[in-house]
């Protein structure tokens, strides 16, 4: 069911992706055909602006009074003509505009040959909004106009002021939309590695997210993995120890029930008065420590060593040794005393012992497992992966432990020391830094 989601979230996540991809795609490439249009439009009136300025407007003036086919209209015509073609533009023209709905084609710059439709006093095809914005002496620019007869063009305009600053008519430009579509398509087509780009980083981005998310699952799974092996290893010895214990009252109540019946009070007396004791024993179990994955390992440790009649002493610190992982401190713990009770068992009972120190300052953590018991021949190789103090035993890995915890420990910038030059003991120490 989990995996289930896992993979749901992830193709919702890469069609989600997909989606934003296209969309931004998309709104470049409409930006892009906006920004063309725009700056074409902008050159446009930039022209019209600079036409506009160089007509001669008494003479123009003198003109709209009494508008003829006369030697100034064809001149102003071709002049017109000639700007058009530098232009690459469709139409150049003279407006009148005297009603702020319909305005008036005047003087159209096309060749002398070319009469019909381009006469004086043709009605324009500009939108009567920007009919308006003219009417009232402003410059406009229009969206693309669809005409039956001229095809669709986008059209600008500018005004035509006399020495007074009076508006006295406008010149317009009127720009193929095909010429735009070209302009549009070079540009594209010259942002076109960009678009690419784009799509490869997103694609690369997409991919990362999927390896890095695989990554992650793979990492919390193994880590997951060791946490319930570590764990598990520990339930397994406390059900041990805990059977044991059973198996252990199982025969003192059947002790006691045959000395009761075979009348001997005192005897079964002294048989209670020492189980007692290790009641008491279990009872001391308990540990007041803050951090309860630690409490939890040396309560199962206590009581692994009370089953192999070992004494076991601890000192800690209050301290949650929040530093390090849960996982990390019960690895690093459990291993050293294992070892310890390993060798611990290797003595006589009573000169079984181990000590236990965890405690903690403001610069670092210190881990201390001291144990009675055969002495290390080599402690130089003692952290190598293998090595082994054990008897090898068939279907059963050994030098790992030590291994491990040498690993977590750099892991943390500690260190870790064995002493073992004292007869009888070994001494573990691991000192841990705080950031």
């Amino acid at each position: 069911m989990k995996n289930r989601k896992i993979k749901l979230i992830l193709i919702l996540s890469t069609i989600l992706l997909c989606l934003f991809t296209s969309l931004n795609i998309f709104t470049s490439y409409v930006k892009i055909k906006k920004t063309v249009e725009e700056s074409i439009a902008n050159q446009s009136l930039e022209a019209a602006h600079s036409i506009a300025a160089s007509i001669d407007t008494d003479a123009y003036q003198q003109f709209l009074n009494n508008p003829q086919e006369n030697d100034y209209y064809w001149k102003v015509r071709n002049y017109l003509n000639d700007a058009r073609i530098k232009l690459g533009a469709l139409f150049v023209y003279t407006l009148k505009v005297d009603n702020p709905e319909v305005s008036i084609a005047m003087i159209t710059g096309m060749p002398k040959e070319m009469k019909e439709g381009f006469g004086i006093g043709v009605v324009c095809t500009v939108p009567a909004k920007h009919v308006e914005r003219a009417y009232n002496g402003e410059t406009y620019v229009t969206e693309v106009i669809h005409d039956s007869e001229h095809g669709s063009y986008l059209s600008v305009g500018a005004p035509i002021k006399d020495d007074n600053g009076t508006i006295i008519g406008y010149l317009g430009i009127d720009i193929s939309a095909d010429t735009l579509n070209g302009i549009k398509g070079k540009v594209i087509e010259d942002n076109l590695f960009n678009f690419i780009f784009n799509g490869v980083l997103i694609l690369i981005v997409i991919g990362s997210f999927l390896f890095l998310q695989r990554w992650y699952q793979k990492e919390v799974a193994k880590e997951v993995g060791a946490t319930e092996d570590t764990y598990l290893a520990e339930i397994k010895t406390l059900i041990t120890s805990v059977s044991s214990l059973r198996h252990d009252f199982t025969n003192h109540i059947q002790v006691l029930h045959g000395l009761l019946q075979l009348e001997k009070t005192d005897q079964a007396r002294q048989y209670l008065s020492s189980l007692s004791k290790e009641v008491q024993a279990i009872k001391s179990l308990k540990l007041n420590i803050d951090h309860p994955g630690l409490s939890i390992l040396l309560q199962t440790k206590k009581l692994t060593a009370q089953n192999h009649h070992i004494d076991m002493d601890f000192t800690l610190s209050q301290n949650d040794f929040n530093k390090i992982k849960t996982t990390d401190l019960i690895k690093i713990l459990s291993n050293l005393i294992d070892n310890a009770i390993d060798a611990a068992v290797e003595l006589p009972e009573e000169k079984r012992k181990i000590k236990i120190c965890c405690t903690a300052d403001e610069s670092q953590y210190e881990f201390k497992i001291t144990n009675t018991g055969p002495n290390i021949a080599n402690p130089d190789h003692i952290f190598k992966q293998g090595f082994s103090t054990k008897k090898h035993e068939n279907g059963r890995l050994r030098g790992q432990g030590l291994f491990i915890v040498k690993e977590i420990v750099t892991k943390y910038n500690g260190h870790i020391s064995i002493d073992s030059s004292k007869h009888l003991e070994t001494t573990a120490i691991v000192r841990i830094p705080i950031k």
